[in-house]
């Protein structure tokens, strides 16, 4: 019961937190253009945090997480820019956008489930060539309907996104992610990510637990998309390409392939230098490229690995530290002795 409430009250905290924030950008004390960029940290959390799913925790290579945004995004916008499309009318305002955003989150989850049945019986890089191409061919699609303006793009939508939807999102899935890995379904998904062939010896359906991971990622990157819709109140083919899955992959890698904390800061991060360095934006896939080398030569796991951030893991680091600094000392009085 006690740890009922006190993570009732972290929830609390936090979305005031949020609220705070929010209040702040309301009230003029932080511009428009960093609020805008805090509301695209906020939505790529969201997105890293649910390709982490199935990249970090159950060790698969997917790279159609983009694919899966612009299904949420499309589906949204539909459902918002025509008050007589699929909901009733009677549902306006911020009340059809969480609706919209719902579907559009379901819509990609079905996707994900018929996309992810047959290719989850893959592994490594043939499941990511799969989605990879399931990627292009919504695009493709998208880029060929008339109806959402094809190559032109899908205008006109009302602004509903601010920092505080984007931030209760985020809270959200982390919540509902982060409760996923500590259950049996998340363990079963680790045991995958360790040793599939182990974990289908054990009994564990391997496929049935990939695609449960594939479909929840699906949901989330769909809410994801459908908030990005309706923060630059247009949606085009091109905002979807691959280049956005592979952001999404490098959000993951960087901040540790399994550590939920670790996505959470490398899309802040990342976010952030995209916006710092938009002078080089025609140099970024190099850049992302030589980050990720770098990566790979020195941090293969990640800046946190599967670890989680926490003031337990920081005092272990810092101990850490200061035992490698008094034993160098040590050595070099003794060097200087000698």
């Amino acid at each position: 019961m006690a740890k009922r409430f006190s993570a009732l009250l972290q929830f609390a905290l936090v979305l005031a937190l949020g609220y705070a924030i929010q209040m702040a950008m309301d009230a003029g004390m932080i511009n428009r253009y960093y609020a805008h960029v805090m509301t695209v940290m906020a939505i790529f959390v969201v997105g890293a945090v649910s390709l982490n799913l199935i990249n970090g925790i159950c060790g698969q290579f997917s790279l159609g997480h983009a694919g899966f945004m612009a299904v949420g995004a499309y589906t949204a916008a539909i459902i918002t820019k025509n008050p007589d499309l699929i909901l009733p009318a009677i549902f306006t305002g911020n009340v059809r956008f969480i609706l919209a955003t719902l579907l559009g989150g379901m819509t990609a989850a079905f996707v994900g489930f018929l996309v992810g049945l047959p290719s989850l019986r893959l592994r490594g890089d043939y499941l990511a060539i799969v989605t990879l191409g399931f990627g292009e061919i919504i695009r493709i699609l998208l880029l060929n309907w008339d109806f959402v303006g094809g190559a032109s793009g899908y205008f006109g939508l009302v602004r509903h996104t601010n920092f505080f939807a984007a931030f209760l999102l985020s809270i959200i899935t982390i919540t509902i992610i982060r409760n996923f890995i500590q259950s049996s379904h998340g363990r079963a998904c680790v045991s995958i990510r360790e040793d599939e062939i182990a974990a289908e010896t054990m009994g564990v359906p391997t496929t049935r637990y990939k695609v449960i991971a594939f479909v929840i990622a699906s949901f989330f990157a769909g809410t994801a998309g459908s908030m990005m819709a309706h923060l630059t109140q247009m949606v085009t083919p091109a905002s979807f390409t691959f280049i956005l899955s592979i952001e999404l992959l490098l959000m993951v890698v960087l901040g540790g392939l399994g550590s939920i904390t670790g996505s959470i800061g490398a899309a802040i991060f990342l976010t952030y230098a995209a916006e710092a360095l938009r002078a080089f934006r025609a140099y970024r896939m190099i850049l992302y490229s030589l980050l990720l080398i770098l990566i790979m030569l020195f941090r293969p796991k990640g800046l946190l690995g599967t670890q989680e951030l926490s003031y337990g893991l920081l005092k272990e680091s810092f101990k850490s530290l200061r035992t490698r600094w008094q034993r160098k000392k040590n050595d070099d009085i003794t060097a200087a002795a000698e």
